[in-house]
């Protein structure tokens, strides 16, 4: 069986990018966030939506993320609700993406949560990336139109860097994607050559 390389960061350290240059090296790549979005599709997880967090937070069937984010950001409960819903789902859904990557030296699985939700006990090895506050502050509030406060928050519901790279075999210091580009190339020559 190929290798799980668990990729992870905090909200805004630019673990996508790193993700997709790993991609560009020819490493397949299950992005955890993404995947969850099409999981929270399958009518078995919208029923489990409705019914945890009421009929409000769909229109026509469609979630409405930015509702569901307002209700579990500010409350760990409801967060750790949702969690429940989710994470079974798309660990099913990953093992079946394993399966059609059986071939490859080793896998990137990238989420934000990789040890707030347990998958890392499923990991080989596992890649923390950190970037300076700031940045991630500025690079969250550009991409999602929000405020300095909510990216805060969300931050603020993470693991703290210290606490990823502790437990992390690689950390990848974004400050510019040039330098960690120089730092993926060490790790991806270190991984396809065990």
């Amino acid at each position: 069986m190929t290798k799980i390389i668990g990729l992870t960061g905090g909200i805004g350290s630019g673990k996508t990018t790193i993700a997709n240059y790993f991609k560009s090296l020819g490493i397949p790549v299950y992005t955890a966030d993404d995947e969850a979005k099409k999981v929270m599709k399958f009518p078995k997880i919208i029923a489990s939506l409705k019914e945890n967090f009421g009929e409000e937070i769909f229109k026509n069937d469609n979630l409405n993320t930015k509702k569901l984010a307002k209700i579990v950001f500010n409350n760990p409960e409801k967060l750790n609700s949702l969690n429940k819903i989710v994470h079974p789902a798309v660990k099913k859904h990953f093992d079946q993406w394993l399966l059609s990557h059986k071939d490859a030296p080793f896998i990137i699985k990238e989420t934000a949560i990789l040890f707030e939700s347990g998958s890392y006990k499923y990991c080989d090895k596992i890649i923390n990336v950190n970037s300076p506050m700031e940045t991630r502050i500025k690079r969250v509030m550009e991409r999602d139109k929000t405020t300095r406060e909510d990216v805060l928050k969300r931050i603020n519901n993470q693991w703290s860097e210290e606490q990823r790279s502790s437990k992390s075999d690689f950390v990848i210091n974004n400050a510019t994607f040039e330098k960690a580009k120089k730092q993926v190339d060490k790790i991806f020559n270190l991984l396809i050559n065990q």
